[in-house]
């Protein structure tokens, strides 16, 4: 550690979180009574209507309704029928139960009317741990920050993503170690985000080939779970960078799957800013146990199976020069510069596949 970075300020931000087997039925309705919540929406996605419907019974006649439309990216017409349904119940509150897209249409729900809000994670997108929201209107995506979206409770349950298929948790697992990743080297990093950081990258790039070679076990998906955490609450203490502004724009303009796309463009950007940030890539380096720390990125995801290449995703060769426009044309803090060419740069590798040493420069 140097000199340097004795100066910095950090914020903890007040969330409790209850971490144990079975606590999404069983933990969920306590921390429900415990705001002092008497008309509770439930909130998820199609896919996790059946783990929403079950806590939902478990909270009994405090649950007022499920509202099952969740979409990636939080389209803003999505978030209009969600404060509409949450207005309509009556709700004082909302349980949002699922992935990203489920707790952030309950952020959106939690924006707008100013509810308390209750996350049961099923993914390790780490959205939980955040005071940021983000809506799409009209192929864009905005984000911001702001505290009353913060949920109140966490409960974590590593039963909850059992069913997670091995794909999607290596994906969500990686988008998890990219909030760690660009965490290291924000402009409002400090040494106890630099330890989370660290130990995030670690438990997650542990446990992933360990959730891939035994989906059922509890134990590797607890410490995905608490690697999530890690890395969850590392984003939602510091300013991200390059890759979250380039994956916003990946999924929010062209609708590219959220997870594997920061899956493809982490080691590309972290490759891209490792000269200016070279502390900050030791520290994912030790964290894999690895020489170079986008290089290992790019092996694990090779390794387990996840895509690699923005064109697998689905992405046009032609729309590259609209996304780095768009990126470049952001005000953002970053390690490097961000210029168009650079953008330009990470955004092609990262469309080919090649390895990432290829834009190190």
């Amino acid at each position: 550690m140097t000199e340097d970075a004795l100066d910095f300020s950090y914020e903890s931000r007040p969330v409790r979180v209850v971490f144990r087997a079975g606590a999404a039925v069983s933990a969920t309705p306590g921390e429900v009574e415990r705001l002092g919540l008497r008309r509770v929406l439930v909130v998820c996605g199609e896919r996790g209507a059946d783990t929403a419907r079950a806590v939902a019974d478990a909270l009994g006649p405090v649950c007022v309704g499920v509202h099952d439309r969740a979409r990636m990216h939080v389209p803003v017409e999505v978030a209009d029928v969600a404060v509409q349904a949450a207005r309509a119940a009556g709700a004082d509150g909302c349980v949002a139960v699922g992935g990203g897209s489920s707790i952030g249409l309950g952020k959106a729900i939690a924006l707008r009317t100013g509810l308390p809000l209750i996350a049961v994670p099923s993914t390790y997108s780490g959205s939980e741990m955040t005071p940021v929201w983000g809506l799409t209107e009209h192929g864009v995506k905005r984000t911001g920050r702001d505290p009353k979206v913060l949920p109140n409770s966490v409960v974590y349950d590593p039963e909850l993503t059992l069913s997670l298929p091995v794909p999607l948790s290596v994906t969500s697992g990686i988008n998890a170690i990219a909030h760690a990743v660009e965490a290291l080297y924000a402009p409002d990093t400090s040494p106890l985000i630099a330890l989370m950081a660290e130990e995030g990258v670690r438990a997650m790039a542990q446990a992933l080939p360990a959730v891939a070679a035994e989906p059922g076990s509890t134990g590797a998906r607890a410490r995905a779970l608490y690697g999530a955490w890690l890395c969850g609450s590392c984003l939602g203490a510091t300013t991200m960078g390059l890759h979250h502004k380039l994956c916003h724009v990946l999924g929010g303009t062209f609708s590219l799957p959220h997870a594997e796309t920061h899956t493809v463009v982490l080691p590309y950007a972290l490759a891209h800013n490792a000269s200016a940030a070279p502390e900050a890539a030791a520290a994912v380096a030790r964290a894999l146990d690895a020489a170079d720390a986008p290089t290992a990125l790019w092996e694990l995801a090779g390794r387990l199976g996840a895509p690699r290449s923005l064109a697998e995703l689905g992405l046009a060769e032609t729309d590259l020069a609209v996304a780095a426009a768009q990126t470049a044309g952001q005000a953002y803090a970053n390690p490097r510069p961000v210029t168009l060419d650079g953008v330009l740069a990470v955004l092609r590798a990262a469309y080919e596949g090649a390895p990432p040493a290829s834009v190190a420069d």
